[in-house]
């Protein structure tokens, strides 16, 4: 029987000190599949594709000219420039299959929340790239006796926001479509979500 491997987030969280928003995702795939050191760095995820339409409205924004590739400087400069943090929801997992999927991603760790806040002020509003992440924010969400573990929210379908009371602060969840290529909706649906989310920010 193999041993169960336990890996380490690769990317740290980026968090503009004036972000009034973050995403957070769940956990990236495999080195192999990275086409840049940053958060979704596989060229298959759609991520920077929906960034680039939602502000840009051009796809290949982000995109290494000629390469199969994203820029990670180029993205990381634009998210501190907008005040957009990004970060994981999930620190450390177990991969039950040798692929990127989060149905078969166990977490060993989640992320501190509670630390990454306090490094964010002005953050009040908080989108989950997909449903494992949102799972494991309403796990660590404290329920109303102030333990943390499964919290009395319930689970926000694809596109609806609730209120995320979180270390005395009044925050909003999101729950966002996934960028990943094997999530069953098209890019033009995703980027209307994503793009509706940035606009009630006030970003676009």
């Amino acid at each position: 029987m193999t041993e169960a491997i336990i890996e380490t987030h690769p990317f740290p969280p980026l968090l503009p000190p004036h972000a009034t928003v973050m995403l957070m995702g769940t956990f990236p795939p495999k080195a192999d599949k990275h086409a840049m050191a940053f958060h979704y760095p596989n060229f298959q995820n759609d991520m920077w594709r929906i960034y680039g339409l939602v502000f840009f409205n051009n796809a290949q924004y982000f995109q290494k000219s000629g390469e199969k590739a994203f820029d990670a400087d180029k993205i990381k400069a634009f998210l501190w420039e907008k005040g957009i943090a990004s970060c994981p929801t999930v620190a450390k997992a177990i991969r039950l299959q040798d692929n990127a999927s989060d149905k078969f991603l166990k977490i060993v760790e989640t992320v501190d929340l509670e630390k990454v806040l306090a490094q964010l002020p002005d953050c009040r509003k908080i989108a989950t790239t997909g449903g494992k992440a949102t799972e494991v924010l309403l796990d660590i969400m404290p329920s109303e006796n102030g333990q943390s573990g499964k919290s009395a929210a319930q689970m926000p379908k694809t596109n609806q926001t609730i209120v995320y009371p979180f270390g005395g602060r009044d925050l909003t969840l999101t729950r966002l479509p996934s960028t990943s290529r094997a999530y069953p909706l098209s890019l033009a649906a995703k980027t209307a979500a994503y793009r509706a989310f940035f606009e009630a920010a006030g970003l676009v």
